[in-house]
């Protein structure tokens, strides 16, 4: 067949020699006609249309090295870095890439929409120059206790939705750099205290999450969530012992919430709830701290469910409790969780500092329960593995139990154990179970001096109940296993204890009533089972 180009020329081109001459989508219409109608449906279907410039917003990758981050460890690539996120950010979001190499940076902010993904051989490390760092000034100091921690950090995130960091590479904050060997003098960065960075602070944004990622040797806290709703924690590493104060995770009235398929080695809390901190569910994770793991203050805090957890070498109380005036804490749960080398272990201690002076409104802990729990308790607490810091032990640490304890009128009920079996250090002398002046003071349980009894103590509390509990010591005890100081409606239920011949008794109350005891087992050879205390004693 014959094409006609132009005026004068005419070329003599086969079908397949035209279609390689025309451009595609015109040769589709020209030859449609002879084509088959699945032929031309086909063709049709192949062609290229044109890309809009929109098409793929959302979705496109932001390579910080094309933003000019030289990733050498050296260079300080804070700028490249920023001008990525503003850029993803600006254009409907997106993926922010850090590919291989080691990035240095100084503060960074995180923004809407976008997703900041670090490769595997990747890695941004927090800049040892304390000049590198800001104070976040949208991020308040003031007006709620639970932000007076600072509010400097090497990732942030303020009100903005839609935020993820993603692994599975690495984020060092160099905090040795920001830790002082000589107290009162500056540490290496030339910034200290509360302008220590944080490896990530998030404020008031909704869905934000971090999954598969390292977090190693921050300055401060490793993430800290304040005010948001919708955080995911998924499959995260923690290792951060090279400064003090270096928590895990540190919640302040976040809402909705999962921390999961984590594993965590603090110097401090390993994962602390400020605030009014409500619908939180944490599992499947590993956990070792010299502080506390679970540890609640303040705040209206409800609706918590902890289950499926090792917390091992945990030198200062694995679940702890404290709240000032006003401070509500109901409907927890902690459940399935093995104990290795902890003290504490259980301490539930409110009150409230009265202050301001005149605020005596009491603190409300109910329905919190425990189940499912085993493990041992030392008496001997060994420095922290694997920390660069090193921690002086109190004395009320070394000889610790279940401790529930409610002074200034403060309402402590429904609190139940079940199914719980510990092996207890031992040790306490005749001296410590002698001790009848336990300090009216809440907070640190350590705070009340070496427990007087070497499993279960509870004070000024009503409603409580063990079903299944069975109390051991390694070494020989002289104080009860059981103290109840004040304590109304308590049912006990298949408690299995070890006593010891020479001590006072296995079981002391004082001041108790309305207590059922049944199916309890004495292990060892034992004095005195029950000594009772005072003349408020009844229905027992």
């Amino acid at each position: 067949m014959k094409v006609r180009f132009n005026a004068t020329d005419h070329i003599d081109l086969s079908r397949r020699e035209c279609l390689g001459k025309l451009a595609l989508p015109a040769a589709a219409v020209l030859f449609a006609g002879g084509l088959g109608q699945h032929e031309a449906k086909a063709a049709a279907l192949a062609q290229p249309t044109a890309t809009k410039a929109n098409e793929d917003a959302g979705a496109r990758v932001y390579n910080i090295r094309t933003y000019g981050a030289k990733g050498d460890g050296t260079t300080v690539d804070t700028d490249a870095v920023q001008a990525a996120i503003d850029a993803c950010t600006r254009e409907g979001g997106g993926t922010v890439l850090v590919p291989a190499g080691t990035f240095v940076i100084g503060t960074t902010e995180l923004k809407p929409n976008v997703t900041l993904h670090i490769v595997a051989a990747g890695k941004l490390l927090g800049s040892a120059d304390g000049k590198q760092y800001h104070a976040v000034d949208a991020i308040p100091l003031h007006g709620d206790t639970t932000l007076n921690d600072g509010n400097w950090a090497l990732l942030f995130a303020v009100k903005a939705n839609n935020v993820a960091i993603t692994g599975p590479g690495t984020i060092d904050g160099q905090g040795a750099q920001f830790h002082s060997a000589i107290r009162g003098t500056l540490p290496p960065s030339g910034i200290g205290g509360n302008k220590r960075p944080y490896h990530v602070l998030v404020y008031q944004c909704e869905h934000f999450s971090i999954r598969n990622l390292s977090l190693l040797d921050g300055a401060y806290h490793s993430v800290r969530i304040i005010q948001c709703k919708r955080v995911h924690l998924d499959s995260i590493y923690i290792h951060n012992r090279v400064n003090g104060n270096n928590d895990g995770f540190h919640l302040i009235s976040a809402q909705y919430v999962t921390i999961s398929n984590c594993i965590v080695k603090s110097q401090d809390d390993a994962c602390a709830m400020f605030g009014s901190c409500q619908f939180i569910t944490i599992a499947n994770s590993s956990f070792s701290t010299r502080w506390s793991v679970f540890r609640f203050g303040g705040g209206h805090v409800q609706n918590i469910s902890v289950s499926n957890c090792l917390l091992y070498e945990v030198d200062g109380c694995p679940f702890k409790f404290q709240g000032d005036p006003g401070s509500h804490f109901e409907n927890i749960s902690f459940s399935d969780i093995v104990l290795q080398n902890v003290t504490g272990p259980i301490s539930i201690s409110i009150g409230g500092h009265l202050a301001p002076p005149n605020d005596k409104t009491p603190v409300v802990a109910q329905n919190i329960s425990f189940s499912n729990i085993h493990g041992t308790v030392t008496t001997n607490p060994p420095q922290l593995s694997e920390a660069s810091v090193t921690s002086n032990y109190n004395p009320g640490e070394t000889h610790s139990c279940i401790v529930l304890n409610s002074v200034n009128d403060s309402v402590l009920e429904n609190i139940s154990f079940a199914n719980i079996h510990l092996i207890f250090g031992g040790g306490g002398t005749a001296e410590d179970a002698a001790r009848r002046d336990i300090p009216q003071i809440f907070g640190e349980y350590f705070r009340l001096g070496p427990m007087p009894a070497y499993g279960f103590y509870a004070r000024n509390a009503r409603g409580v109940t063990l079903d299944n509990v069975r109390f051991q010591v390694a070494t020989p005890d002289l104080r009860p296993a059981m103290i109840l100081d004040h304590v109304e409606d308590i049912t006990v239920s298949g408690f299995s204890v070890q006593g010891n011949p020479n001590a006072e008794s296995v079981l002391r109350f004082i001041d108790t009533k309305q207590a059922l005891l049944t199916a309890t087992r004495v292990l060892t050879p034992s004095s005195t089972f029950l000594q009772l205390e005072g003349s408020g004693n009844e229905g027992i």
